[in-house]
């Protein structure tokens, strides 16, 4: 008999730690360090923090539509039956085309901070080596992907709990320094605020970036064992991850060094040993700091690479069971892996890595095109979840039976949405004042993508945007377990 289910084997714990380190990576490690050498540490805080409630709010509600129907594939899923079909298949296409490409960026950067230690190693061998070792892990079962993706994200939150602990006895003067240093680079120069209002909007771009990752909760939904117990509780978790890791890390690092600082600008995935993470570890004279926070950061880009190759192997399952990829791509094995949706992905992501290593200029465009893939995920999730509560609410259905509540509706999605908005239009706003038509094309060629799937699924099929009378959410709840 043909197996094309997945496995509900994911653990609270998995769920759990998943939403909680999802979306530690190279942005926080990394590219913080630019945004406040940009902004001001004023200015970088404001851009997070606005972006932090922007993502909160759309973690609230996927997680009212993700308990509700828990799917694979789901903000695709969620979309198709509450907006329109033709979205639907465009935003799930974008989604796994989005993590086919950042899955070749995460094999290159990987073999960048191995060569740290390694420098006359061959680069695409060492990314050979984890695609390998990525897909032997996603092959077994998706409780062997929990579980790596449980221990990774656990490094990367120690990491960051030492960091913050170290940083504020810094600030203290009791580590590192033999004086109080306060919050004095705060009023250093020009800062708070550096550059006005388009250097924070520029912010808010690296900002978004950061936190992409974080609706991958969705995804796992779909296999996890007890969704309506797991995922109420990963989302509670989202908005002290965003206190306690962003807002409270880009808040020490602006304390303690001083946004003209060079080092800053280091927001590159090489530039591990002026990370400002690396800077403060120095500071107090934490041995082999350099060393140290790149270990940390290559089990964040191998976490990010081990999610990006899970969630797009789901969303092309969940595609292929709802007839919008071919039917082969819906198989699974005995232990619930959709694998020749895996292997597809991973094949994808291997051809778009090996254009890196020969330069090509069609290796950038791929990069540039997945870019705003991700925001473009957000706002489907925000406009999904608008448009399912009003069905919800207008079919007569109480909302005190719902398992998990979004709060603040309407006003959570609609902020969602237009933060959204200004995020992906922000993405280069420098080409659109000096009409750089070959750069837009580039930088918003992630828009023309999701035109052209729209376009031609609604031609084909001659959808239309749903009714509210239209939209069944009766039969979502009679297979809440399926």
């Amino acid at each position: 008999m043909e197996n094309n289910d997945v496995s509900r084997s994911l653990k609270t714990r998995h769920l759990s730690m998943i939403a909680l380190g999802g979306s530690i990576g190279t942005g926080l490690f990394v590219a913080s360090g630019s945004s406040i050498s940009t902004a001001g540490p004023g200015g970088a805080l404001i851009a997070y923090v606005a972006i932090g409630i922007m993502v909160y709010f759309l973690m609230t509600s996927l997680g009212e539509m993700a308990t509700y129907m828990p799917v694979s594939g789901s903000f695709a899923t969620y979309a198709t039956k509450f907006i329109d079909p033709a979205f639907g298949f465009a935003l799930g296409w974008n989604y796994w085309f989005n993590w086919a490409i950042t899955l070749a960026v995460d094999l290159s950067t990987i073999s960048l901070v191995v060569k740290y230690w390694f420098p006359s190693w061959s680069s695409w061998k060492i990314s050979l080596t984890f695609m390998i070792l990525l897909l032997v892990i996603n092959f077994i079962s998706v409780s062997s992907f929990g579980e790596t993706e449980y221990w990774l994200s656990s490094i990367k939150v120690i990491a960051v709990i030492v960091f913050l602990i170290v940083g504020v006895l810094s600030i203290l003067g009791v580590l590192g320094n033999e004086h109080f240093v306060g919050l004095t680079n705060y009023t250093y120069k020009k800062a708070p605020f550096v550059g006005g209002i388009p250097a924070i909007l520029s912010v808010f771009v690296v900002a978004g970036f950061s936190f992409q990752g974080t609706e991958l909760i969705g995804i796992t939904a779909g296999e996890s064992a007890t969704p309506e117990k797991s995922i109420p509780k990963a989302i509670k978790q989202v908005f002290w991850r965003i206190l306690l890791f962003y807002i409270l890390s880009i808040a020490v690092i602006g304390a303690l060094i001083p946004y003209t600082s060079p080092n800053l600008l280091g927001s590159g995935a090489g530039d591990i040993a002026i990370s400002p993470f690396t800077i403060v570890f120095k500071k107090v004279g934490i041995p082999l700091a350099a060393g140290v926070m790149n270990a940390v950061i290559l089990t964040s880009v191998i976490s990010a690479a081990n999610s990006g190759l899970y969630a797009a192997s789901r969303m092309l399952w969940s595609m292929s069971k709802q007839g919008m990829a071919p039917k082969a791509f819906a198989k699974t094995n005995g232990r619930g892996v959709p694998v020749f949706s895996l292997l597809l992905t991973a094949l994808i992501g291997a051809i778009a890595l090996f254009t890196s290593f020969y330069g090509d200029s069609f290796y950038e465009l791929l990069v540039a095109a997945s870019g705003l893939t991700g925001f473009i995920a957000w706002l489907g999730i925000a406009f999904s979840h608008y448009r399912f509560r009003k069905a919800y609410l207008f079919k007569g259905y109480k909302l005190e039976d719902l398992r998990y509540k979004a709060k603040w509706f309407p006003f959570g999605p609609i902020l969602a949405i237009i933060l959204g908005i200004i995020i992906i239009l922000g993405q280069d706003v420098r080409s659109m004042v000096n009409f750089n038509v070959g750069r837009l094309l580039i930088s918003y060629s992630g828009l023309i993508i999701l035109f052209v799937c729209w376009a031609y699924y609604k031609i084909r099929y001659k959808t239309k945007f749903l009714k509210l009378k239209d939209i069944d959410v009766a039969h979502e709840k009679k297979h809440n377990h399926y």
